[in-house]
């Protein structure tokens, strides 16, 4: 058998179910159909509390849309986080869709096209700035726009997250402006006619050792501190992205947020003039959604091959692909899953959970552990919160995507 990743510890079970924001896993699959992502209000709103607690107070959370663009969830955000950043006019579009101010967001990502930039400046967007080109399309289309363009460097640091799941700074990179060219560009941006709003530094994501995280953070004041003084600039604002982990494997374990807090503390309160006044914030995406939410998908079939037992679901990888293994996972491990009707039934055998779609690739689990299901019963699949629904191939073999609801112990 191989074993399966951590269930979130804020799921709990009455006798054999499931319960998802206190109603059952049986119950909602039942309402709404499956496939069906599940997102819990309760456990967002909970995260949100704990940064908060753990964080410096001055300290800003923003929301990368990217996670998880669903309409219900980026509301419930709205009146729980600082801000937001998207990395396209789609998401643009999405957040200006459930009243979100524009002008709470920062737009990085490369490529933007000219018609993004012309959009994102008339919305009051940050333009996070990607090269010295995208700068001089920014300040050459902002009159058409018709409102003074804010803009940002995004900095390709000289180092990287160390342990991360995905790196974004350090070595060559498509992302952002390399650190060494950024003071020269940092002063044409303050001496013309856009507003000068600081840096974005972005290192790595999906890292789970807190003294990783204390390190990049560390560099990054000190390099944001650094760059800002050697072009004689102020610095108004300071995006210190993310890289925040959640657990999905298994041995892996959560981050320790109160130690990455209160060593943040302690370097907020040692931070050189030029950072006095610097809004400072933090980038979170998968961290504050991931692990609220449950990916739910029926057994079709129970299927024996050569000694293998095969539960072969109405769901898949064109919904999960990151819990098929196919979503930069070099080596496959197995996600946390469950069978949502039988929570309280012993491990009785070994079973592989695949999907629907005709590739051996769409698996969701592999000889994992679990009680014996039977055509009817429910796979619930843990972490689906973000980079699920919008991450995967839901057009792949015409199956279509999955249906989302966002549930809420409160309402």
């Amino acid at each position: 058998m191989k074993p399966l990743g951590p269930i979130p510890p804020h799921f709990a079970s009455a006798g054999n179910d499931l319960l998802i924001g206190g109603r059952t896993a049986q119950s909602l699959a039942e309402a709404h159909g499956t496939p069906l992502f599940v997102y819990d209000a309760g456990a967002v709103r909970a995260r949100v509390a704990a940064l908060r607690a753990a964080l410096p107070a001055r300290i800003r959370l923003h929301y990368a849309v990217k996670a998880n663009p669903f309409g219900p969830l980026l509301a419930l955000l709205d009146g729980l986080v600082d801000g937001f950043d998207i990395a396209s006019a789609g998401e643009l579009a999405i957040i200006a869709a459930q009243g979100i101010d524009p002008a709470r967001a920062g737009f990085a990502g490369p490529g933007k096209r000219d018609s993004e930039l012309a959009a994102a400046i008339a919305a009051g967007v940050t333009l996070h700035c990607e090269s010295a080109r995208e700068v001089e399309r920014a300040l050459a289309v902002a009159p058409s726009a018709g409102k003074r363009a804010r803009l940002a460097i995004r900095v390709n640091p000289d180092f990287d997250l160390r342990g991360s799941g995905m790196k974004m700074g350090g070595g060559a990179r498509q992302f952002g402006l390399d650190a060494e060219r950024v003071p020269e560009l940092a002063r044409h941006i303050a001496h013309s006619e856009a507003e000068w709003r600081g840096f974005h530094i972005f290192a790595g994501s999906q890292a789970l050792d807190a003294d990783a995280v204390i390190a990049t953070q560390a560099a990054t004041l000190e390099l944001a501190a650094r760059l800002a003084g050697e072009a004689g600039v102020d610095l108004p604002a300071l995006n210190l992205g993310g890289g925040f982990g959640i657990p999905y494997f298994p041995g892996d374990l959560p981050l320790d947020l109160v130690k990455v807090g209160a060593a943040l503390a302690e370097r907020l309160a040692d931070l050189p003039p030029v950072m006095a006044q610097t809004a400072l914030t933090v980038e979170l995406g998968r961290y504050l959604v991931g692990e609220a939410g449950v990916y739910l998908t029926r057994v079709i079939e129970r299927k024996e091959s050569r000694g293998e037992v095969f539960l072969v679901t109405d769901g898949g990888m064109h919904h999960q692909l990151a819990a098929s293994g196919n979503f930069g996972t070099v080596v496959r491990r197995n996600y946390p899953l469950a069978i949502a009707d039988r929570m309280a039934e012993p491990v009785a055998e070994a079973a592989s959970v695949v999907g629907c779609l005709c590739t051996p690739l769409d698996r969701l689990a592999e000889k994992a552990g679990l009680p014996r299901a039977d055509e009817g019963d429910l796979v619930a699949v843990f972490c689906a919160g973000a980079y699920g629904a919008t991450a995967s191939p839901s057009a792949f073999l015409g199956h279509g995507p999955a249906t989302e609801i966002l549930v809420d112990s409160n309402a």
